[in-house]
């Protein structure tokens, strides 16, 4: 864990909260770069791809939105090297630059129908250096903040930090409302959908002039002034003891990543695609939800402070995964077309939201204090973007393609629920509280014996176990129903097999029999929800095209 370099504590900077501030505009304003790509992800649809089968074009549309976050940790790997070896803080002006032309450039990419398939290719390359660029910004924004505020309120002061993807998503809303309103829909879905990308030549020059009035951090000035500064981040931090830190930190928050998407970005998808509510709408009513929930990012933020990252964090996802199915079937009652519930649609989206302040508020401060300082920016980028860019960058696309082969809730959702309850059975073992970890003073090597890399590939066989039912089920369902009975059987046989013997290895290592039985959890999870798959009402049953709007 976090081990400060110098032979005494570094001072904080009085001027610490301008940094938050600074750090948390030009965040905001990099990812409404790279979300305003998915709210308008219906738009460019017809735009980019043959409009022949548009629900094809969707899902391609979707895919590579997903592709954005795929290649996320290739960026974290590049820049985490340059923040280590560089600075903090010219590090993520590279990268906020890179994503502010990567973002302002598709506002100028002509059509499918005006140069053919070119047009999806530029599209692709203009996504892939969002994502690369994005990969880089995070771990050296967080890791900025968190090198510049005291180890008592990291929690509370990170948490500002974290408010800036939410606010992100919030501002691309309010910029599409304001375009569609202005132009109207007809124009809008002609030309104007162009304006919310070229915005953000605007919006990332306001960002960069704000940025280089900072200065770099103290605890990397103190690394450097002590000739301390790793010569090799990608080799102290992945092919030493400090992997298994990354590979823990990878699974809280593959958790959290699909956790967070789930919550925000799901329940836009969930609106436009399941119930059927026009764009505008769905703008007003999410972006409604965000605003009012952002602040609970910064209040669970500070609650960890007092009671710990690991309870707050790990409760986050045990409530999402308990609670996701009732809560979208909720949401589905409640916004048919023509008889929506707006203040109770609100009210269930700020419930999701607030889950995402659960596991997303803390999320910062626990990255900080986990990695030394000399590594900091490589090993804090690299495990956030695989969680939160693989595993919550694919929700939006498995989510909409369980949906549209299947017309289930309980298929659409077997990934959202299944993943944060096998990462929370995974992180009640495995993840350390780091609450009172200092990163400005020295401190006692940490027992790396709790974290011995020897039990991990039991835990990982329990994920299988978990996962497999309910993604067979669900797969199986949608390609060959009449085979369903023979799969289930075969499937349920060989989970239970790794169950048991996962359980007597753990109960070997010394495990009480009490935190044995949570690794019934997952598993449960993934029977039921392949019951759900297998058993969707008949109104789910129905092809999305064909429902009836009342």
């Amino acid at each position: 864990m976090a081990m400060a370099m110098a032979a005494g504590p570094v001072e904080i900077p009085r001027d610490f909260r301008r940094v938050i501030i600074a750090a948390a505009v030009g965040n905001v304003i990099e990812w409404y770069d790279f979300y305003i790509f998915g709210s308008l992800a219906a738009v460019l649809s017809v735009k980019f791809f043959e409009k022949s089968h548009p629900v094809a074009a969707l899902l391609s549309t979707i895919a590579l939105f997903t592709a954005g976050f795929l290649i996320r940790p290739l960026g974290a790997f590049l820049f985490g090297w340059l923040g280590d070896r560089i600075g903090r803080k010219y590090t993520f002006l590279v990268t906020l630059s890179g994503m502010g032309l990567g973002t302002g450039a598709i506002g100028l990419i002509p059509t499918y129908e005006q140069i053919g398939l070119a047009a999806a290719f530029i599209l692709f390359g203009l996504r892939m250096i969002q994502g690369l660029c994005l990969g880089g910004e995070y771990g050296g924004a967080i890791t900025y903040v968190a090198e510049h505020v005291s180890d008592e309120r990291r929690g509370y002061y990170t948490g500002w930090l974290q408010t800036s993807p939410t606010l992100g998503i919030v501002v691309s809303l309010f910029v599409i409302i304001a375009t569609r309103t202005y132009f109207g829909n007809e124009v809008f879905d002609a030309g104007a959908w162009r304006i919310p990308f070229l915005i953000s030549f605007l919006l990332v020059a306001i960002a960069i002039y704000i940025r280089l009035q900072l200065g770099e951090t103290p605890i990397f000035q103190e690394i450097k002034a002590k000739a301390k500064m790793t010569t090799n981040p990608w080799g102290e931090a992945f092919a030493s003891t400090n992997v298994k830190f990354v590979l823990i930190a990878c699974i809280v928050l593959i958790g959290q990543g699909v956790v967070w998407y789930s919550g925000q970005f799901w329940a836009l998808y969930f609106l436009q695609q399941v119930s059927k509510v026009d764009p505008l709408t769905t703008a007003y009513i999410v972006g409604a939800a965000l605003l009012i929930a952002t602040p609970s990012l910064i209040l669970f933020g500070w609650l960890s402070d007092i009671i710990g990252r690991k309870p707050v964090i790990l409760g986050g996802m045990l409530l999402a995964a308990v609670t996701y199915y009732p809560l979208y079937a909720w949401l589905g009652q409640v916004t048919q077309p023509g008889n929506i519930n707006y203040p109770v649609a609100v009210f269930i989206i700020v419930i999701l939201v607030c889950y995402v302040g659960m596991v997303y508020g803390p999320v910062g401060a626990f990255l900080a204090e986990f990695f030394p300082g000399r590594i900091r920016y490589t090993s804090v980028s690299v495990p956030y973007h695989i969680g939160n860019g693989w595993g919550g960058g694919l929700v939006p696309f498995v989510t909409s393609a369980g949906f549209a082969a299947t017309g289930s809730l309980g298929a659409a959702l077997v990934y959202p629920i299944v993943v944060p309850a096998v990462c929370f059975v995974l992180g009640v073992f495995l993840m350390p509280e780091t609450r009172h970890t200092s990163i400005w003073k020295p401190a006692a090597e940490p027992d790396l014996a709790v974290f011995r890399l020897g039990r991990l590939p039991y835990f990982l066989a329990t994920l299988c176990a978990s996962f497999i039912p309910a993604a067979a089920g669900a797969l199986v369902n949608a390609v060959a129903p009449w085979a369903m009975g023979m799969v289930v059987l075969l499937v349920l046989i060989a989970s239970a097999l790794i169950l048991v013997l996962t359980l007597a290895r753990l109960h070997d290592s010394g495990y009480s029999p009490w935190w044995t039985l949570l690794m019934f959890v997952p598993i449960a999870n993934g029977v039921v929800w392949l019951w759900l798959c297998l058993t969707p009402s008949a109104e789910a049953r129905e092809p999305m095209e064909a429902r009836a709007v009342p």
